[in-house]
C-alpha cells in the first residue's frame, strides 16, 4: 500500500492443531482436532468449510483471542527463524465479522482506535491515516459517523483501521457476510488491489466458495466439527484479478472442485453455529 510503510509479510506453520471448548452438564464441543496448515509469506489463503467447522476458532487461536488445548503455531519472517505466535504478536491485525466501529466517533477517529491503543498521539495518529482515506475509497467521510456510512463503508474503516498498524499477517473472519450481493462484490475487487499493495500474508474465514476462489492464492477446506483440514487446493487465476474473473472457466473448475470437497465430508449440509 504506497502510503504505508514497507510491511514484512509473514509465514504460518500450523501443527496438529486441537481445541474444545467445555459446556456444562454434557460432553465437551470438539471445535478442531489435529488441524496442520502451511501458509507462505506473502500469500492470500482463504480457510473455507461449513458453519461450526472451527474456522472462527481457528482465526481467533492465529490473533491470540483464544488458546490451543493442543498443537503448535509459528510464525515466520523470510530469512528468520521461527517465532512462537506469542513472540510474534505485535505483527497479527484481525479484522472480526462484524465491523465493530465506535458509534460516538468520526470515521478518521475510528480508523486511528488501533494506532491511539499503540500509545500514537490522536494528533500524530489522525496524520497518518488522513492521506489513506482517498486510497481506501473514503475521500469525503473522515468526519462522517458510522450511522451515515453504507456497510461497505463501514467495512473499509475497519480495513483501515488495522492496515494503518502495518501489520505482516492480516486476518478477516468472514468480513463481507453481511453485506448485499452487490455491496460485497465491489468489496472483492477493492481488497485485491489493497492486498496487493500491502504485501501482507492474509487468512480469510469463509464459507462462500466463490469468494475462496476469487480472492484466494491457495484454499484450505476443513470438514465439519471437529474442524480438520480435508482438502489444499493450489488457485492458478491470471493477475489481476476483478470481477470479471468470474466469467473465466478455469474459476468454474476450481468452484466444481472445491463443492465436490464439500459435499464428500457432508459439508453442504452441516447445520450448526460457527465456534
Amino acid at each position: 500500500m504506497k502510503s504505508i510503510g514497507a510491511i514484512s509479510p509473514i509465514a504460518v506453520q500450523v501443527r496438529h492443531l486441537s481445541k474444545s471448548f467445555p459446556v456444562e452438564g454434557s460432553a465437551p464441543i470438539r471445535a478442531l482436532a489435529d488441524l496442520s496448515l502451511n501458509i507462505e509469506a506473502g500469500r492470500f489463503v482463504s480457510i473455507l468449510g461449513p458453519s461450526g467447522s472451527g474456522k472462527s476458532t481457528l482465526l481467533g487461536i492465529l490473533a491470540g483471542l483464544d488458546t490451543p488445548d493442543s498443537g503448535q503455531v509459528a510464525l515466520t519472517n523470510p530469512g528468520e527463524p521461527a517465532e512462537t505466535l506469542e513472540q510474534r504478536r505485535p505483527a497479527v491485525g484481525y479484522m472480526p465479522q462484524h465491523d465493530l466501529l465506535l458509534p460516538w466517533r468520526s470515521a478518521i477517529d475510528n480508523a486511528t482506535v488501533g494506532l491511539e491503543v499503540a500509545g500514537v498521539q490522536r494528533t500524530e495518529a489522525r496524520a497518518r491515516v488522513l492521506p489513506l482515506f482517498k486510497e481506501f475509497g473514503l475521500e469525503g467521510f473522515t468526519a462522517s459517523y458510522p450511522n451515515e456510512l453504507s456497510g461497505g463503508m463501514r467495512q473499509r474503516v475497519s480495513f483501515l483501521r488495522s492496515a494503518v498498524l502495518e501489520r505482516g499477517l492480516m486476518l478477516l473472519d468472514e468480513p463481507f457476510g453481511a453485506l448485499d450481493a452487490l455491496t460485497r462484490a465491489s468489496m472483492h475487487e477493492w481488497l485485491l488491489a489493497a492486498a496487493e499493495r500491502m504485501g501482507s500474508t492474509f487468512i480469510l474465514v469463509t464459507h462462500d466458495v466463490e469468494e475462496a476462489v476469487l480472492l484466494s492464492d491457495k484454499v484450505y477446506v476443513l470438514s465439519p466439527r471437529p474442524g480438520t483440514v480435508v482438502a489444499s487446493v493450489d488457485i492458478d487465476l491470471p493477475a489481476p484479478r476483478s470481477l470479471s474473473t468470474l466469467e473465466d472457466a478455469r474459476f468454474a473448475d476450481y468452484r466444481r472442485r472445491l463443492l465436490e470437497v464439500l459435499r464428500s465430508t457432508g459439508g453442504l449440509v452441516t447445520a450448526g453455529s460457527e465456534v
